[in-house]
């Protein structure tokens, strides 16, 4: 896959704790400058909107460990929308899937896809759930009408695996996310069923792409 090719399924990413405005600068830039999309955080939604019209902006929701309370994702979803975001990045409540509350989090899911007219893409932390668990929640993410399944936020130990990606690509189209820092790497994630790359190494994975 050729350089024009990938980078529309990039979503080139700045989302730690200490991202500054300049850091989020750099990212649309770079997004900008060679048609990648774009994952920031929240609070710099609505600048990144109005300077970078034609970056594709997702951002976060209940991030990064998803145990905000169900009214609070909603209303961050919706807030964020107002602000300019094109997709959200939502993580899903973890525990209740562990604990095997899956009504509940198909409900949760379901109020923010609901309410929002963008797409919903549910981060499931697959570093931290068994297979049984990762079918579960794709299945409910499924079911709640989500755009897509994400992989990780890239705070758990561990980040996105081919074995992972064709897992939930039974379920949704998959985002691959966390540990992806390379042409091949992402490449390897493609080839098993993703169809879009969270990274922070969004310009190296094209610079490692032939340009035609």
């Amino acid at each position: 896959m050729d350089r024009h090719s990938l980078a529309p399924l990039i979503d080139h990413t700045v989302l730690g704790p200490e991202t500054t405005p300049a850091d989020v600068e750099r990212v649309l830039e770079a997004a900008d400058e060679h048609g990648m999309n774009a994952c920031i955080p929240p609070y710099a939604v609505e600048a990144a909107a109005e300077t970078y019209p034609d970056v594709t902006l997702a951002t976060v929701v209940g991030f990064p460990h998803g145990q905000h309370d169900h009214d609070v994702k909603r209303r961050e979803g919706v807030l964020a929308w107002r602000a300019g975001a094109d997709e959200l990045d939502v993580v899903l409540n973890i525990a209740l899937v562990q604990t095997g509350d899956l009504e509940a989090v198909e409900a949760e899911l379901e109020e923010l896809v609901a309410a929002v007219p963008i797409p919903v893409k549910v981060i499931i932390e697959t570093a931290l759930l068994t297979d049984e668990q990762k079918h579960a929640a794709c299945a409910a993410a499924a079911d709640a009408g989500a755009a897509m399944v994400k992989t990780s936020t890239g705070f758990a130990d561990g980040g996105a695996t081919v074995a992972d990606v064709e897992l939930m690509s039974e379920y949704a189209p998959v985002k691959a996310s966390g540990g992806i820092g390379s042409y091949e790497e992402a490449m390897a994630m493609i080839e098993a069923g993703a169809e879009r790359i969270g990274a922070s190494s969004g310009v190296a994975i094209l610079e490692g792409a032939p340009e035609h």
